[in-house]
């Protein structure tokens, strides 16, 4: 297909006319047509204006309508496959194979939510019925249900064309719970954004649904973002990249008017705890598959390993060597944008210069490419020292190096909040594990045994999110279906007449669904 490079506001096209700018081909260091036209401030304006009047229509959508929505969205971005194949790879210097896993993925997030919708027991139906009787006051009848936001600011991520960005998770809970989505596309990968964006608005038309729910707006600079999120008709914000941009957006959000929710998933260091046992059983096994995921993706993962634990002893030197030797031997990999690709090599830069570290493996990082590293320091610097735990994005990780098991633990009681840690263990490390672990599920979202971070299955037990920075709101996850609760709301209703009432709460349970009654949840 050939592409616009224009905004999509509702069921119309943007205009040219707003600052102009092309994607990158990592791979090959070139510039990618079309040329792309950032929204107008008209046109941002318009696709709120959309959003807020579709709004109510598709809150009052029932569940089920919904899903078969939602479905339409999943085979639409399927049909696809053959013009994301032609033109991802190229923006991202990403495989083929993994836009393929990443359409799966996306794909299969808004059937997951189709599902979801489908059982209905998502709105968290609770009814207490009035108890006239009582002394010395009588109950009132109250129902309560999980209603939508409004309209939801999307921002598109870098390192996930598909999975994280317009057609990704944030975009598929938020219409699942009924809000429409203005998506503002990342630079990174406009034509992928573009394509996704089309298959979302087929799917609106082909199910009737009012234009507003959905837009896609382009922007190479913070102008459109900006102005998005402080638009009175957007209700809440789902962000997915630095710390730095998530922040900004944070006080953009809280200096409205009226503030707003901003789900933000910052990134995280992923620290990797070696427990005495396992480092001395296995150190060549350890170091091969943390070496696999440190690489994977060039380290543009949120979830990739940036801190890494071990104590000093059995183990510990063949385990380092090890390591030293897989990612001093990767060649340099091309990272996304060169902007992501000058920051990694300043981060590296930085850790490299630093006297109280000793660099294990550090390869050439040029242009566009970034080449692996490894730092180590002793644990007493790192505990010293925040600078040594904050994220480079990319293949770099630090080897702390405790003097024993109480020192291990005390680096991870200092942790920020992190989206992963994981415990590398053997059975002889069970009461260490023990000790550790409390202090883990306080500090992170997802806690792993024996495995890597990288790679987040999408499914209803999954949490990725945890406590701040890590992400915004350390209650909220980002993939799941636990996600939708970031764009919904409690809503309840006393004496309110049976007919009047929404179907989820009504006496005859016309949907089916599994209610909490009286504090019991059932299915009456």
């Amino acid at each position: 297909m050939s592409w616009m490079g224009l905004s999509l506001i509702g069921a119309e096209r943007g205009e040219p006319g707003g600052p102009t700018f092309t994607g990158w081909n990592p791979a090959e260091g070139v510039a990618l047509e079309p040329r792309f036209h950032g929204a107008r401030p008209q046109e941002v304006e318009r696709a709120c204006v959309l959003a807020e009047q579709a709004a109510p229509t598709l809150a009052a959508l029932p569940s089920r309508q919904r899903a078969v929505f939602l479905e339409h969205v999943a085979e639409a971005l399927l049909a696809a496959e053959a013009d994301f194949l032609a033109v991802t790879p190229k923006e991202t210097g990403l495989p083929p194979a993994r836009i393929q896993g990443e359409l799966g993925r996306a794909a299969g997030q808004f059937r997951q939510y189709a599902r979801l919708l489908a059982e209905g027991s998502w709105v968290d139906a609770r009814i207490d019925r009035a108890l006239p009787e009582r002394r010395p006051l009588p109950r009132p009848d109250l129902r309560s249900l999980l209603r939508p936001v409004g309209p939801v600011a999307v921002f598109g991520a870098s390192n996930f064309p598909l999975a994280f960005s317009v057609a990704g998770g944030d975009t598929a809970s938020a219409l699942a719970a009924g809000c429409p989505v203005v998506a503002k596309a990342h630079p990174a990968h406009p034509a992928t954004s573009e394509r996704a964006g089309l298959a979302i608005r087929a799917a609106v038309a082909a199910c009737g649904l009012h234009e507003g729910v959905f837009s896609l707006l382009f922007d190479a600079g913070t102008e459109v973002g900006a102005s998005l999120v402080s638009h009175p008709a957007i209700r809440a914000v789902g962000f997915t990249g630095s710390r730095g941009g998530g922040r900004a957006l944070m006080a953009l959000a809280a200096a409205r008017p009226v503030p707003i929710p901003v789900f933000a998933e910052m990134g995280s260091i992923n620290p990797i705890f070696l427990l005495p046992e396992a480092l001395a059983a296995r150190p060549q096994a350890m170091a091969d598959a943390l070496a696999t995921s440190i690489l994977q993706g060039a380290g543009q993962f949120c979830t990739s390993p940036g801190l890494l634990v071990a104590v000093e002893g059995p183990g510990y030197e063949a385990f380092r060597a090890r390591l030293a030797e897989k990612l001093g031997a990767a060649s340099a990999a091309p990272m996304l944008t060169p902007a992501i690709a000058e920051r990694f090599r300043e981060g590296v830069s930085r850790l490299a210069a630093r006297t109280d570290t000793r660099t294990c493996a550090r390869g050439e990082s040029r242009a566009a490419l970034g080449a692996a590293a490894l730092f180590e320091a002793e644990a007493r610097v790192v505990l010293a020292e925040s600078a040594l735990t904050e994220e480079v994005f990319g293949s770099c990780a630090v080897l702390t190096v405790a003097r024993d098991a109480a020192e291990l633990v005390r680096v991870a009681s200092r942790l920020e909040g992190q989206l992963t840690a994981t415990v590398m263990m053997d059975a002889g490390d069970t009461a260490l594990a023990a000790e550790l672990l409390p202090t883990l599920s306080d500090r992170v979202g997802r806690v792993l045994m024996n495995g890597v971070p990288t790679g987040v299955e999408v499914c209803p037990a999954m949490v990725h999110g945890g406590p701040f920075p890590a992400s915004s709101d350390g209650r909220f996850t980002a993939v799941g279906t636990g996600a939708i609760r970031r764009f919904v709301r409690p809503v309840c209703y006393q004496d309110v007449p049976d007919a009047l009432l929404p179907p989820e709460l009504r006496d005859a349970n016309p949907l089916n669904l599994w209610r909490t009654v009286e504090g019991a949840l059932k299915q009456e």
